[in-house]
């Protein structure tokens, strides 16, 4: 990062009292690090994991294939009953649209919510957040995408260097967190400082089939490189035990 860029993120850095704060405490608990993503088709499948997982695991991930089916309502449900929930909804639309999305998920009790980051779709999730505790994360880089993809999306960085530059925007925006893989997150940690979220999805324990993830680490690992949170979906869901999976992935959490 260019010498200027660095003393812009520590005067950021120094000024995020002004900002929106973020969720990440530091210290929370390794049960309070671990989201669990419902990525299944219905919500009886969701109520099945949840009620399977109870006691092991107190923070879940909502995204587009529970969303559409029943999800949006099942989110409110655990919300209320005190379950912290990361609607994974990747906003990106005009300011207007962002705001009125974000503004409603506000209402919903949610936890924490994606936004991609664009400077302007960031600003705009941040004003109408501001003065509630949802933790707004920007997306960075998809995991699912290396330096082809990138490049055949029409960018001029490398995965690595554009994270790096989202993540500069997302701080001076006053964003809570940032979702990277887990292999920027020691990087990104230098730039936004200790106290937003670094979620990383893309957490695969080892010997595992990484599926259609391609920058992939272990849970350890992560948690050594910086991350806040992880987020995992199959390693769990798709297990034949699923509170096995997730307190085998919770102790390897606590090992590092």
């Amino acid at each position: 990062m260019p010498h200027t860029d660095r003393n812009l993120a520590h005067a950021v850095r120094a000024d995020r009292s002004l900002m929106h704060p973020g969720s990440f405490v530091q210290g929370d608990t390794m049960r309070d690090r671990l989201i669990v993503g419902l990525d299944v088709p219905t919500v009886k499948e969701a109520e099945k994991a949840v009620r399977e997982l109870e006691g092991a695991v107190s923070f879940y991930k909502i995204g587009y294939q529970l969303a559409f089916a029943g999800g949006l309502d099942f989110a409110r449900e655990l919300a209320s009953g005190g379950t912290k929930v990361f609607l994974d909804m990747k906003l990106l639309d005009i300011d207007n649209t962002v705001a009125k999305g974000v503004e409603n998920i506000v209402r919903m009790g949610m936890t924490m919510l994606t936004i991609h980051a664009y400077p302007k779709a960031m600003q705009a999730a941040v004003d109408a957040a501001k003065g509630s505790e949802l933790c707004l994360l920007a997306v960075s880089v998809l995991t699912s995408m290396d330096e082809q993809d990138i490049i055949d999306a029409g960018y001029e960085y490398d995965p690595h260097t554009l994270v790096l530059r989202r993540s500069e925007q997302a701080l001076h925006a006053g964003m809570g967190g940032i979702v990277c893989s887990a292999e920027e997150a020691e990087a990104v940690r230098r730039i936004v400082g200790p106290d937003m979220a670094v979620v990383t999805p893309g957490i695969r324990p080892a010997g595992s089939d990484h599926g259609d993830q391609k920058r992939v680490v272990t849970p350890a690992q992560a948690i050594r490189n910086g991350s806040s949170h992880l987020v995992v979906g199959r390693p769990i869901v798709a297990a034949p035990d699923r509170r096995a999976a997730a307190e085998a992935i919770l102790a390897e959490m606590q090992s590092a």
